[in-house]
């Protein structure tokens, strides 16, 4: 059926002419609400600093993602409506009954075409771009709709905690360091991103998750001075370590009375030997308390976040951890935690231990028992939990809850563990590898 020329008046060319423009609105909305939402902040902050105004605006706008998507989705879903509207009396003018099932047929074309497909393709692939390129108008838009999304806001929000939803608007910012985090991980499967610049940005994301327990050096490894040594003793103990603070006791090591620097044993000594008033008696008058610095003591709960802050503030690189009742655990240092970041640090007075993560031709891996999962999950891209121990040897232990004797084999996690080697109480090696799936 042909539309008779008396039917192509004015009134359809203003009608034809406002679809179109109702499209082009409907679009408009589409294209914005995809790039407000999928544009990074990250790289509207750096736009910003830049001095472009529009990114500044759309930080602005998606500070409150709720308000925004209220906003866009109202005017988006007006002028649809309103579009389909009008072309169903336009069509049903034309060609009466069928109108309605012509008008649907080509609005749904249109609107998927023109309102949403093309549109939201640009503003994805051009997502920052599009974001400040529409922040100013969509800033009105948001200005105008305020009221009514304040009211349909506070409406929903019943709605869902009817249903026992709650929900949390600036649930985004804390979800940062999981985007960061996620982003790495996917960028390093990619191809992208280095495994070592990977684990770098992880490992300080990960300060303030990670206590001082979970890296110190467990007691049992510690090197400590006897304040009743004999000071020849003790200088010849200094010379042989390799490392240029110890930790001094009296009576028992977990009585601390002070740590003393090699550099200050140094100094006291020559000064007592050679100094302007030297002592008849050489080192025989030397106390080391007198050159002890006074101990520094933590709690093991504390973050390495915080430590390494508290560290920054009191010029230290050294501190004793304790528990809850005061007990000596262990120490751990500046480097320690700058390990987590960097990975290993040796210098030339390091001594040269094998590896502790050594890779056999049969592909298993040889690994020191003492090792925390957290650097066997960094040195072989593996998963596994650190929940219930920070070792490998202590998740050994836990999961067999037994301490093994060597030539024991275990399954558990998807990987195979054999005990190498036991020390007194202690796992010493184990070998690993994962299982075939």
């Amino acid at each position: 059926m042909e539309p008779s020329p008396a039917l192509l008046d004015s009134a359809f060319w203003i009608t034809s002419g406002a679809i179109l423009f109702l499209l082009i609105l409907s679009g408009f909305f589409s294209g914005s609400e995809t790039a407000l939402t999928a544009a990074s902040r990250g790289k509207l902050r750096t736009r910003a600093d830049k001095g472009e105004r529009g990114a500044a605006r759309a930080l602005k706008i998606t500070e409150d993602n709720e308000r925004l998507i209220g906003s866009v989705l109202l005017g988006n879903n007006l002028v649809n409506i309103l579009a389909a509207s009008l072309a169903t009396a336009l069509f049903s003018r034309l060609f009466g009954e069928s109108g309605v099932a012509l008008a649907t047929l080509v609005m749904t074309f249109l609107v998927l075409i023109f309102a949403e497909v093309l549109p939201k393709t640009y503003a994805i692939t051009n997502a920052e771009a599009a974001a400040a390129l529409v922040s100013r108008p969509i800033q009105l838009v948001v200005l105008l709709f305020a009221p009514v999304v304040s009211a349909v806001r506070w409406f929903v929000r019943g709605m869902l905690r009817v249903f026992g939803v709650q929900t949390d608007p600036d649930s985004h910012i804390l979800a940062v360091r999981e985007e960061i985090a996620g982003a790495l991980q996917l960028g390093h499967s990619e191809g992208v991103v280095q495994k070592e610049d990977r684990d770098r940005i992880l490992g300080a994301l990960d300060l303030s998750e990670r206590t001082v327990e979970e890296i110190m050096l467990h007691r049992s490894g510690i090197e400590m001075l006897d304040a009743d040594t004999d000071p020849e003793a003790i200088l010849s103990q200094c010379l042989e370590s390799s490392h240029t603070r110890l930790p001094v006791f009296r009576d028992d090591p977990d009585n601390i009375i002070g740590v003393v620097h090699a550099k200050d044993l140094l100094r006291a000594m020559h000064k007592l030997m050679f100094g302007p008033a030297p002592s008849p008696n050489g080192l025989t008058d030397f106390k080391i308390a007198d050159v002890a610095m006074k101990p520094y003591f933590v709690p093991e709960t504390t973050t390495l976040d915080d430590q390494m802050r508290q560290f920054l503030r009191r010029r230290t690189h050294f501190a004793l951890v304790v528990d809850e009742y005061g007990s000596l655990q262990g120490l751990i240092t500046l480097e320690d935690i700058l390990e987590e970041i960097v990975g290993e640090i040796t210098d030339e007075f390091d001594p040269d231990a094998e590896h502790p993560v050594r890779k056999t031709e049969d592909g298993h891996f040889i690994v020191d028992g003492a090792m925390t999962i957290r650097d066997l999950n960094r040195a072989t891209d593996w998963a596994l939990s650190d929940e219930h121990a920070n070792t490998v040897a202590g998740l050994v232990i836990h999961e067999a809850q037994m301490i093994p004797t060597a030539g024991q084999v275990f399954s558990f996690h998807g990987f195979r563990f054999e005990v190498l080697s036991r020390k007194d109480n202690r796992i010493a090696r184990l070998k690993i590898r994962p299982l075939q799936r």
